[in-house]
């Protein structure tokens, strides 16, 4: 079992900046896809950002130059630099690390609420 906790979310102004924070029970990043997702109330959860083991990137559209996700596998911790921050980027946000094959587990975590807000 591998246990995820987010952290680093909170209030911030429109256009300010957070960075969200994933950090993994043991070793799982080095060899696994980890993403960000996000669910505002009323809404759907909301895919956010990927990054593979090869260290490739991706990112919803609607965050696109403005987030940055990257890996530290020495510390087993997986960030999301969010920068030019909205009202609508307000929602709980979490890692998730998918199955690579069906009989894998999944892992989430907790989630970390962020609020955008003057």
């Amino acid at each position: 079992q591998v246990q995820l906790v987010e952290s680093g979310g909170g209030l911030v102004q429109p256009g300010g900046s957070l960075r969200l924070s994933c950090a993994a029970s043991r070793n799982i990043f080095s060899t696994r896809t980890i993403e960000w997702y996000r669910h505002a109330p009323g809404n759907q959860r909301e895919w956010v950002a990927v990054i593979t083991s090869d260290g490739t990137t991706s990112y919803t559209d609607s965050v696109k130059g403005r987030f940055t996700i990257s890996r530290d596998n020495a510390k087993n911790t997986v960030y999301l630099q969010m920068n030019s921050l909205k009202s609508e980027d307000t929602a709980v946000y979490y890692c998730h690390v998918p199955k690579r094959v069906v009989w894998e587990n999944e892992y989430w975590g907790q989630g970390t609420q962020v609020t955008v807000s003057s």
